[in-house]
């Protein structure tokens, strides 16, 4: 690998500096400032969990192939211009830098990239990165405190280790479709690709956690996350019944395996979800219906029982329904105390007042999209307030920067990787 001494040291020097400077503004800071990600990973998973540690602060250097780039580049429409939307809506707050890792001075200067980061997250198929030497084993020994997170589809280890993680295969293989559809139909695939983005959840989480285990141990970490492991893991209570009471999941549409009434409803002009929980909250419902009698029919008095009458009861609840407005129904169990929501589309999604005021539209200044409006950060802390975000990068927008400032790279050096290949820069940067 390309390394030379006299860099690494001066690397190791760099590194001490703002591990210093990082204590003395550590009041003032965001939770993650100072803390280098090298992010070698593209698509959903990993790239959700390096956009969340932006957010925090985090200085994300997103290592893509010259030329094309991050898979989801390519993914559309829509496009704005030329843009993925796809790809913009998980890639803010990160740098890129366009590194060949096919060409042996590629793969040297993102192991030297490695020896200054704090944490590296990568979503190649197991043992490719060891391969090219840039496995957990090899970059330990340049930097011993580097958390290591590898997302994959099924684990480091295993039958299935070698076999390439698609969201939509993992929901499938992890019984996350079995349950999720119509009661009478097909299974079906989640609107979003929730198996990708829990994954990336989980990511960020252990890493967090490794970042701080490293605090009391000076040690890194190798973290294995994989799709098949998250999407088990969610599956919860529903996990819990077949393991303890071996009970088979079943589809069960908007509704509610062990409440009633807990679903959709379909209105005069759209639906609405009802959840009584407990009985009280079904005397309200029936109140809030015009349905009285039915809270005092003998059938219905608990929840066990109308989970066992279910058909009858629902038929009822559903024809009173469909006789008015969703807006009249909100209307009608506001104060009730029985929860309930509209079944939004996109578009009534993003006109929500509370939509709004949690800050979950993020407008941004894309360098060729211009304005681009994406999903804002779910959490928001007492403690400091995010900075404006800045707006997904071009394909290899920071190569130089990354080099000069990360590496001290001079321009002759960078001149050379240039025309050689095994780096790009972006024209329009």
């Amino acid at each position: 690998m390309f390394c030379l001494p006299a860099l690494c040291q001066r690397n190791a020097a760099m590194r001490r500096r703002w591990l210093s400077d990082m204590r003395t503004t550590a009041d003032s800071a965001l939770p993650l400032e100072g803390v280098r990600v090298l992010d070698l990973t593209r698509v959903l998973a990993g790239p959700f969990a390096t956009m969340i540690l932006g957010d925090l602060g985090a200085r994300v250097i997103k290592v893509e192939r010259p030329g094309g780039g991050d898979d989801t580049r390519a993914w559309g429409p829509p496009f704005v211009q030329s843009e993925s939307v796809y790809f913009l809506s998980v890639n803010r707050n990160k740098k890129s830098v366009a590194v060949d890792l096919k060409h042996p001075r590629g793969a040297g200067l993102v192991k030297q990239l490695a020896a200054v980061c704090d944490v590296l997250v990568e979503n190649f198929l197991p043992g490719k990165l060891d391969q090219m030497g840039l496995g957990f084993g090899e970059l330990r020994l340049v930097n011993p405190g580097l958390v290591y997170c590898s997302i994959s589809g099924y684990g480091q280890s295993g039958p299935q280790a070698q076999s390439p993680g698609y969201d939509s295969i993992a929901s499938a293989v992890s019984g996350m479709m079995h349950i999720t559809g119509p009661e009478d139909g097909d299974p079906v695939r989640p609107g979003v690709a929730m198996t990708d983005l829990a994954t990336g959840l989980y990511a960020h989480g252990a890493i967090m956690a490794a970042l701080l285990q490293r605090q009391k141990t000076g040690r890194g970490a190798h973290i294995d996350c994989n799709l098949l492991s998250s999407q088990v893991s969610c599956l919860s209570h529903i996990a819990a019944n077949y393991l303890n009471a071996g009970k088979e999941a079943r589809r069960w549409g908007t509704a509610h395996e062990s409440i009633v009434p807990y679903q959709g409803f379909r209105t005069k002009d759209g639906h609405i979800v009802v959840a009584a929980g407990n009985d009280k909250q079904f005397v309200k419902v029936c109140q809030v219906l015009d349905l009285p009698g039915l809270s005092q029919d003998p059938k219905y008095r608990t929840n066990t029982l109308r989970v066992q009458n279910r058909k009858q009861l629902l038929k009822m609840l559903s024809d009173r329904v469909l006789g008015e407005t969703t807006s009249d129904w909100l209307r009608r169990f506001e104060g009730s105390g029985v929860p309930v929501g509209p079944i939004n589309s996109i578009k009534e999604v993003f006109s929500d007042p509370q939509v709004k005021h949690n800050g979950l539209i993020q407008d941004m200044d894309h360098p060729t999209a211009g304005q681009i409006t994406v999903p804002g950060p779910a959490v928001r802390y007492s403690s400091f307030t995010p900075t404006r975000p800045t707006p997904p990068p071009l394909i290899g927008q920071h190569t130089i920067e990354v080099l000069r400032e990360m590496l001290s790279y001079s321009d002759d050096v960078i001149k050379t990787l240039l025309e050689m290949g095994a780096v790009a820069q972006n024209d329009m940067s």
